[in-house]
């Protein structure tokens, strides 16, 4: 019987493209259906009933939510192409920079696109010392697991592309080419990689999406 993936998502989300990513590394035949976020499809509400979120990737009928947890199911169900190292700590690693990103990097960043005054000034410096981190951890390599792409590259994209469309939507500078040489080294290379671009929403569309998301309430 031939396997059934399904992926329950939205085309501009970060957190979906993680997924479709991993899935299309490993070179993953599967089925993209959109939700609407304001108007939840009863699959998804089924599927994830306790956060009620996408991306919600369904393996032959069964449901696995949060996409850390889905990156690493994908990992373990299809071992070709792998997103994870072999050695344990490297994988522990990986993990935890990856939970750095999420729990971290993101929710900082976010505070500092879409906050004012002192709150803003004071979440941007703290938003910034956390991507000093993150190029220091890079350092001289290529990856943040050495030479090909993996976990922590897959989660952290979404710094690199999606925050230079939420800076140029309000205007605020946190991550720069000057300012962060190495950590926009890693994009280029992650963007240019075979079959990455495909996998990213097209920039002037997702812009339209990032401007409305941040737009300015009255």
């Amino acid at each position: 019987m031939a396997e059934e993936v399904k992926l329950l998502g939205v085309w501009a989300s970060p957190i979906s493209c993680r997924v479709e990513t991993a899935l299309k590394l490993k070179g993953i035949k599967y089925e993209l259906i959109t939700e609407d976020l304001a108007n939840k499809s009863p699959l998804l509400l089924n599927s994830n009933p306790v956060h009620k979120k996408i991306p919600v990737l369904l393996h032959n009928g069964k449901p696995i939510a949060e996409s850390i947890v889905i990156l690493e199911y994908i990992e373990e169900t299809w071992k070709g192409n792998p997103i994870l190292p072999e050695d344990p700590y490297e994988r522990a690693m990986a993990r935890f920079w990856a939970k750095f990103v999420d729990e971290q990097c993101l929710p900082v960043i976010v505070k500092a696109c879409s906050s004012k005054g002192k709150e803003q000034e004071q979440a941007k410096e703290e938003a910034i010392d956390h991507l000093k981190t993150l190029e220091c951890q890079l350092k001289d390599k290529r990856f943040f697991g050495g030479d090909t792409i993996g976990l922590v590259d897959i989660v952290a994209i979404v710094i690199w592309y999606w925050l230079q469309l939420i800076q140029e939507a309000v205007g605020l500078e946190l991550l720069t080419e000057e300012r962060f040489p190495t950590l926009f080294k890693w994009g280029d290379d992650y963007v240019n990689c075979i079959g990455i671009k495909e996998c990213l929403p097209p920039r002037d569309k997702l812009l339209a999406v990032v401007k409305e998301r941040f737009k300015p309430s009255d």
